[in-house]
């Protein structure tokens, strides 16, 4: 049982185990956000356009309810903000891939211009000692 303990608590302590838990929590949070940039701001204005009270509940419906039976509708509403959220999800992590490949590539040229500032690689000196090299044997 000590075994399975220790096992389990180098698992659980892992970097890449901590890594997708701080993920999953972020992403909780992150979601809440977008459903409320959505549910709060997106979806009334268009609510507003399409002149319905509540967007969720519109509705084709294909069989009216008789005699208290059950009647039969497709929800489209519901499913439309389902689209909705997820294309704005969509695009928030595209931009935000966007933004971090930008500040990505300004910093590997920050890098190389430093290196270009610090003088001659080690590659560099190699070649043009070995170059030397040759001349003087000549």
């Amino acid at each position: 049982m000590k075994k399975f303990i220790a096992e389990f608590k180098e698992f659980a302590m892992r970097g890449n185990v901590l890594d997708m838990a701080v993920g999953v929590i972020i992403g909780g949070a992150f979601g809440k956000i977008v459903s409320s940039l959505v549910n709060d701001i997106i979806m009334p204005v268009i609510t507003l356009l399409t002149g319905a009270a509540d967007f969720t509940k519109l509705s084709l419906v294909l069989k009216e309810p008789v005699n208290g039976s059950e009647g039969i509708a497709l929800m489209y509403g519901n499913f439309l903000q389902n689209i909705i959220d997820f294309l704005i999800i969509a695009l928030v992590i595209f931009v935000m891939l966007k933004i971090m490949m930008k500040l990505s590539s300004l910093r590997q040229k920050e890098d190389v211009e430093e290196i270009k500032e610090k003088g001659p690689t080690t590659e560099e000196l190699l070649i043009e000692i070995r170059d030397l090299l040759k001349e003087n044997k000549n």
